[in-house]
């Protein structure tokens, strides 16, 4: 490993992740709760995903959105948990320089989906609640089908640059990544050139697709809590808010840590490395751990035919 810190190379043929610097004797128990996050967030998502297909009564736009960001969680958590997991058991540390950059690539892009995502989500609480009437004519199933693929494209296509910009870096100092996944700034700052371009292309992903996201969602909710407090009663007031509970705990859950993630790894020089990395680590594997359980507990028709499943294979 001490020769590839020297070793000139374009294209370095292998990256050596190095999992949470500074916690390496601490491997082995940080799996422990890794391990049972992932465990949970597979069985979580596809029963969500099991329940829809199965429940007509739950095939509908709301369901359909659920769907899809249980498909991005379920993509993000194994785009990256796997090769931790590998780190952590078994020191696995080297990945190849191409499955770097497509970790880079599905890491980056379905994050980016997820949030795309929860606007839908948004958007279809905003319909449901301020035009009730409409929400049938609005929200139909071609519609929610273009919704998903717009967001799909959106992601896909301006995920691109990082992995093109990427290959594109001489890397002459070193190939060792302090972290256990390939992140777009992680590895760009291995290059031994100006990666001004990468780090500006990235901050523009971030406040124009995270921004715009969160000022579409800001919209919704304002339109959506003034329509709420009209109501007459404050029982009515109560309810129409509860429809929006899971839905802002999915927000929470993701726009929090995405963004201390992404403006620590650029501007937390002061933060220890392996709080950076910690942090990095609970946006990928928390929000697929609790969409889940959110939506489960949450949303009625979920937890009653969960119950259902459940009493019906007891008796």
């Amino acid at each position: 490993m001490s020769d590839s810190n020297t070793i000139n190379f374009t294209n370095p043929p292998t990256f050596i992740l190095l999992g949470i610097p500074g916690l390496e004797r601490a491997h082995i128990w940080i799996s422990i709760p890794f391990c049972a996050m992932y465990t949970l967030a597979m069985l979580g998502n596809f029963t969500i995903l099991f329940i829809v297909k199965m429940e007509p009564s739950l095939q509908g736009p709301m369901f359909y959105f659920l769907c899809m960001l249980a498909v991005t969680d379920l993509v993000m958590s194994t785009s990256s948990v796997p090769k931790m997991l590998s780190i952590f058991w078994f020191n696995s540390r080297e990945i190849s320089f191409s499955a770097c950059l497509t970790q880079m690539y599905f890491i980056h892009a379905f994050s980016t989906m997820e949030s795309g995502i929860l606007v839908a989500m948004a958007f279809d609480r905003y319909v449901a609640i301020c035009h009730p009437l409409r929400y049938s004519m609005t929200l139909t199933n071609s519609v929610v089908a273009k919704v998903g693929l717009a967001v799909m494209l959106r992601s896909g296509v301006l995920t691109l640059p990082y992995p093109f910009l990427a290959k594109q870096w001489p890397y002459c100092r070193t190939n060792i990544i302090p972290h256990f996944y390939c992140g777009h700034i992680a590895v760009v700052k291995l290059a031994c050139t100006d990666i001004r371009i990468s780090s500006y292309y990235g901050l523009f992903n971030l406040f124009s697709e995270i921004g715009m996201d969160l000022f579409f969602i800001a919209v919704s909710y304002t339109l959506i809590f003034r329509a709420i407090f009209r109501l007459h009663t404050k029982d009515a007031r109560l309810k129409t808010f509860g429809t929006c509970i899971s839905h802002i705990c999915a927000i929470v859950a993701l726009y929090i840590p995405d963004l201390f993630s992404s403006l620590t790894q650029r501007f937390g020089h002061k933060v220890p490395l392996h709080l950076r990395v910690l942090i990095t680590s609970m946006y990928l594997v928390v929000p697929p751990v609790l969409h889940p359980i959110i939506y489960g507990v949450r949303t009625k028709q979920i937890r009653v035919r969960l119950l259902q499943l459940f009493t019906h294979k007891e008796t």
